[in-house]
């Protein structure tokens, strides 16, 4: 076994002991924000390490035995993809308010989803692998329009129906795409003799 391999093994072991014993500890709710503001068709992340400037590398959640994100720098990519649906349906939320006439001030943009670790780490069989709820919540503040008059009830409800409609990342989410998963390689000894034998495993969902 690599030292690398028995690395992973040593730090996952009580993690995964630790949930056995308590299921409920493996249960975390992943986090995003973003802000709006009047000047830009744009939200600004504000949430952890990918509000930095530095380099995105997605690592292990520290849940799932990753080092801690405030000093590797290291993404877990379910925070990622919150950020993404932060992104994309601020963008679009005020892409659309620009379309109607909607005028906003500022606004946060906030996404949290549900995991249980257990399944990703393989401790129970039976629980889910992956983010079994997303709460996606808009919280914005409306100025007077061109004609003097306030936001109506109407205009807000055309608002969400409209962004939750055109935005890429959270129609992606409600209607699952067609998805093919490939991996591919040589071995290290064939690749330097030239020999063009490939693995391959392939599988459509």
């Amino acid at each position: 076994m690599s030292s690398a391999s028995q690395s992973l093994r040593e730090k996952q072991a009580p993690i995964k002991a630790g949930y056995r014993n308590d299921p409920a500890t493996a249960l975390v709710t992943l986090k995003s924000t973003g802000s709006l503001d009047s000047t830009s068709i744009s939200c600004k992340l504000s949430t952890g390490a990918s509000a930095k400037e530095a380099s995105r590398i997605a690592g292990l959640h520290p849940k799932a035995g990753g080092d801690d994100p405030g000093i590797s720098g290291e993404l877990c990519s379910g925070d990622m993809l919150l950020d993404a649906l932060v992104a994309c349906s601020g963008v679009t939320l005020k892409a659309v308010a620009t379309a109607l006439q909607i005028p906003i001030l500022s606004g946060t943009v906030t996404a949290e989803g549900d995991l249980d670790f257990r399944g990703t780490l393989g401790v129970d069989r039976t629980a889910p692998v992956g983010i079994t709820g997303i709460r996606l919540l808009f919280d914005v503040v409306f100025g007077v329009k061109e004609n003097g008059e306030e936001v109506g009830g109407s205009e807000i409800e055309s608002l969400g129906k409209l962004t939750e409609r055109y935005c890429v990342v959270l129609q992606t989410l409600v209607n699952k795409p067609e998805i093919r998963v490939q991996v591919a390689g040589k071995c290290e000894k064939e690749a330097e003799k030239g020999v063009g034998r490939e693995l391959k495993w392939v599988h459509s969902a």
